[in-house]
């Protein structure tokens, strides 16, 4: 493996990253803020507690999960999207680096991102709330996991898409009404039978039930369920990216 290139493609990303810091991390900072003002201050004070957990600590997974899986898709997505809009895709490929060199690269830069954001939202959490970590490695293995697959997720949406409205078009239309509807902010043993069966259709309910576990001990679906879904769905999403390679789909042409 040529792990010079790996390294060459990850520094590449992660300057890009630090050269807009502030913007970077002040964003997830002043959105957790908000987050916190609206619904643990404003519902906090009509529900003061799920499943035995305040309202307001019972919502910092799914606010981390939102943050992660959003900052993930689009930093993979737009940094090997850019390459290909200038056209210097075509030196990429042409290379001594094979694709798992490159999807390393690029995929280990913005999951790297997403981790670090994960991590300022947790510290900016510990403000507004009490948080005792139950399953401190159970935490890190679903938050790393969901940075690495959906990093790969949005790598596969930079390849795809053929302009930057695109690039916007799963994270918005997608991911985050699906990150809503998948109980971040809720359990869905709240919810009505009919739509607690609906709702387990929604693959975020699993990550976002899975890492609040590692929380406070709870789960909307069994943990190994969840631990099974995160780890199929990055299977698949590197299957994906095995196949564009192989085929030179929106890559070669």
């Amino acid at each position: 493996m040529n792990l010079h290139a790996v390294w060459a493609i990850y520094v590449y990303e992660m300057n890009r990253f630090f050269r807009t810091l502030m913007e970077s991390l002040l964003s997830p900072v002043i959105s957790t803020s908000l987050y916190f003002v609206v619904f643990g201050a404003a519902i906090g004070s009509r529900i003061e507690q799920v499943e035995g957990v305040s309202y307001g600590a019972f919502i910092v997974p799914g606010l981390i999960m939102l943050s992660v899986m959003t900052q993930a898709i689009s930093n993979a997505s737009f940094g090997i999207y850019f390459p290909k809009f200038i056209g210097t895709i075509y030196e990429l490929l042409s290379a001594p680096a094979n694709f798992l060199e490159i999807v390393l690269g690029y995929v280990g830069a913005a999951a790297t991102k997403s981790l670090m954001i994960g991590v300022v939202i947790l510290f900016t959490a510990q403000f507004f709330v009490e948080l005792e970590i139950r399953h401190p490695l159970a935490m890190l293995a679903f938050l790393g996991l969901t940075c690495l697959s959906f990093s790969l997720f949005g790598f596969i949406i930079g390849i795809w898409a053929e302009n930057f409205q695109q690039l916007q078009i799963i994270p918005l239309l997608v991911i985050t009404p699906l990150v809503f509807l998948g109980g971040s902010f809720y359990s869905i043993s709240m919810l009505p039978p009919l739509w607690q069966t609906i709702t387990l259709f929604n693959p975020v309910v699993y990550l976002i039930s899975g890492f609040r576990w590692a929380f406070f001990g709870q789960a909307d679906v069994p943990v190994g369920l969840s631990l099974l879904a995160i780890t199929g769905f990055t299977a698949l999403c590197l299957a994906l990216i095995w196949l564009i390679f192989r085929t030179g789909y929106r890559i070669k042409s």
